[in-house]
């Protein structure tokens, strides 16, 4: 057995956990070990009790409990009523046991076990049971796949978990209806499936999503994007171009997707059109989610995307999104969207630009080209595997195409270099520059002045570590509103407290 290469500590809802990375020469995968306070036999039995009774005393809602807010009520009346009982059984124990055992009351009840350390975990981005017979695996953004030391239990359990998920976003998972998709109340996707879809036994996955969202400074610092592309995309989003971010899975595109949302005036309203919800704008933004919903067992309720998307034209949209594109009628209405003249962004799985016009011509997407001349942008997330960064592969833009057979043609105007780990700039565009100079109306000389006092802005924000979402947010907003003031305070490198109230800047040094 090898030393410990790593340890650190996380807490859900006061309970603390330690973490411990390591490597056994017996195991072909390193371990996650998790090590939780032991609770004695005695104390089990009284817990159990306490269970029991507060079953009775705290009404535990599930199917109503939709909204994080009524969640994170009820988890504190029960937290306080579990302690107040607690107290009473057990008189003479530290506060400190008190919030321990309250807190592994809570975990049983109210949430999915010892999952919770998991997700309180902020080094993991997915969690995976893949039955009761296998320990739980997580993904860590260090080390990669590493093998757990939890199991659970019964399939059953695993079962529970997955209704639990379903039931508090109106949806359900049953044999006739085996397989899940939605999210916990902490914004994470998990999906699900039940044997004997899944022949080894029940699965569940848990996508997490971070907490303080990404913003453009931390992808800028980190050669996520080099500041040109930031630029460019800063002022597409400005002035409305419809814009496709493709890339593999855990790539980052829906990340990017919603930094990119920063750059959106707030005063503009934005709908969004999702299957499960996964989108999560600023706060600072005028935005409405609205998402699918498959009908009940008797065939009734089912509201699909076409649907979203004919109400949404009702609701005055600037924006619209539409989530992840997969099937053939989640592209038409994207694309139906944006020959009614709206702004409209998503993703889908591709690897590069060309493979993106590809899967968007091809079945089961199937588009013919001359609906594709609507897009101008696509930009290619990529993930570095062995070297645990991701980057943008490719900014191209579709240049419609007169006269000839294929109706538009893809001009690739930034890739990245993974020898240099440089983004570099390939093409001269035929079509985006002119679209925004004329969308800004600005000539040559003056969009150039305006992508550098975009840069400078950025680079700014880089060099003063903004690293709040509403902290950009509100860079961004006074520069629509006063965009000389802003380059002023930029030019002369004056504090962020110039431009941003202190208690936006929480979290940005």
């Amino acid at each position: 057995m090898s030393e410990a290469e790593n340890r650190y500590w996380i807490e859900a809802d006061n309970v603390k956990a330690e973490v411990e990375i390591r490597i056994f020469p017996k195991e072909f995968a390193a371990l996650y070990l998790l090590k939780i306070p032991e609770v004695e036999a005695g104390t089990s039995a009284l817990l159990e009790k306490i269970r029991e009774t507060l079953i009775g005393k705290v009404a535990i809602k599930t199917i109503e409990t939709f909204e994080p807010r009524q969640y994170e009520e009820m988890k504190t009346k029960f937290l306080n009523t579990a302690s107040e009982f607690i107290r009473s059984e057990l008189k003479d124990v530290s506060e400190d046991v008190i919030k321990l055992l309250s807190g592994i009351l809570v975990h049983d009840m109210l949430g999915i076990g010892k999952i919770e350390f998991l997700i309180a975990d902020p080094n993991l981005e997915e969690i995976v049971i893949n039955n009761s017979q296998e320990p739980v695996w997580v993904y860590h953004k260090k080390y990669g796949w590493l093998k757990t030391n939890i199991k659970i239990p019964r399939e059953v359990d695993v079962e529970n978990y997955a209704s639990i998920a379903a039931r508090r976003v109106g949806k359900e998972i049953t044999n006739l209806h085996p397989l899940l998709d939605a999210h916990l109340i902490t914004g994470d996707r998990v999906n699900a499936t039940l044997f004997p879809i899944s022949t080894k036994g029940n699965t569940l996955t848990i996508r997490k999503f971070r907490r303080n969202p990404w913003v453009m400074p931390e992808l800028i610092s980190g050669k996520t994007i080099s500041l040109d592309v930031a630029a460019l995309l800063w002022t597409a989003m400005e002035y409305e171009i419809n814009i496709l971010i493709s890339g593999g899975t855990a790539s980052g595109k829906t990340t990017f997707l919603n930094v990119l949302t920063t750059f959106i005036p707030p005063n503009q309203r934005i709908i969004s059109l999702e299957d499960t919800r996964e989108i999560k704008l600023p706060s600072f933004l005028h935005w409405v989610p609205l998402t699918t919903r498959t009908p009940n067992p008797e065939g009734l309720g089912g509201i699909d995307m076409l649907e979203l998307l004919i109400n949404s034209l009702r609701m005055r949209p600037d924006r619209i999104i539409v989530g992840e594109i997969r099937r053939h009628d989640q592209a038409e209405v994207l694309f139906e969207a944006m020959h009614m003249g709206h702004s409209v962004y998503a993703t889908l799985h591709a690897d590069t630009a060309e493979q993106t016009y590809r899967r968007l011509t091809s079945p089961p997407i199937n588009l013919p080209d001359s609906m594709l001349e609507s897009l101008q942008l696509i930009v290619a997330m990529f993930r570095d595997r062995r070297r645990g960064i991701r980057r943008i592969f490719q900014v191209a833009e579709i240049v419609p195409v007169e006269g000839a057979e294929t109706k538009v043609m893809l001009n690739t105007l930034y890739r990245w270099s993974p020898v240099k780990d440089e983004i570099e700039k390939q093409e001269k565009s035929l079509r985006v520059v002119d679209e925004l100079k004329l969308r800004a109306g600005m000539s040559e000389k003056e969009f150039e002045a305006d992508l550098e006092d975009k840069k400078n802005i950025l680079a700014w924000m880089v060099d003063h570590k903004i690293g709040t979402v509403d902290g950009v947010g509100k860079v961004v907003y006074e520069y629509y509103y006063d965009p000389e003031n802003v380059i002023k305070i930029v030019n002369k490198n004056k504090s962020p407290e110039e431009i941003i109230p202190k208690e936006l800047l929480d979290g940005a040094t």
